[in-house]
């Protein structure tokens, strides 16, 4: 890294550090300059990321053979924040810009196999849209990652769709 170490974001892949979030890759997307470090079965050498100061980061709650899969994730992650890769507007809406999934896709035909495009999404009435995908996103949420809830500010309205989802689920 030479000269340009002062201005680098060192990064060890660990099953042991700090996990990597969508606000981690936000953060990282500002960064000047990012290095990735890939540890093999046991890791690296502990020195060379005290000497390094190197964060250690981790992508999950599991093991992996080596750190490559992981920098990938990262490198994905990240990549995509970095102004002119995707369109800013693609990203706005997706999963955890927010701490709530993102709500269901639908693409042609409209209907397939007995399974049909809920007929709000066809009518062109965008408040009548927005305010399904809000509604949808929050049911999913609410099934899949209800721990994602807490960091929501809800209106009363939502408090209740969510209260009947987690109460209808099985």
């Amino acid at each position: 890294l030479g000269d340009d170490l002062a201005t680098t974001r060192i990064l060890v892949m660990s099953a042991g550090g700090r996990p990597f979030t969508q606000s981690g890759a936000h953060d990282l997307a500002g960064s000047p300059r990012i290095a990735l470090i890939c540890g093999r079965y046991e890791g690296i050498d502990v020195r060379a990321i005290e000497i390094l100061q190197a964060e250690e980061v981790s992508i999950g709650d599991y093991v992996l053979t080596g750190g490559e899969v992981a920098a990938a994730v990262v490198i994905d992650a990240v990549a995509r924040l970095v102004p002119g890769v995707i369109e800013s507007a693609s990203i706005r809406d997706e999963s955890f810009q927010e701490p709530l999934l993102e709500y269901p896709h639908y693409t042609r035909p409209r209907e397939f196999r007995g399974y049909a495009v809920p007929d709000v999404l066809l009518n062109g009435n965008h408040a009548e849209i927005n305010r399904w995908r809000r509604e949808s996103a929050l049911r999913k949420t609410a099934r899949v990652r209800p721990d994602l809830l807490a960091k929501l500010t809800l209106t009363d309205a939502e408090a209740r769709l969510v209260a009947d989802t987690l109460r209808d689920e099985p």
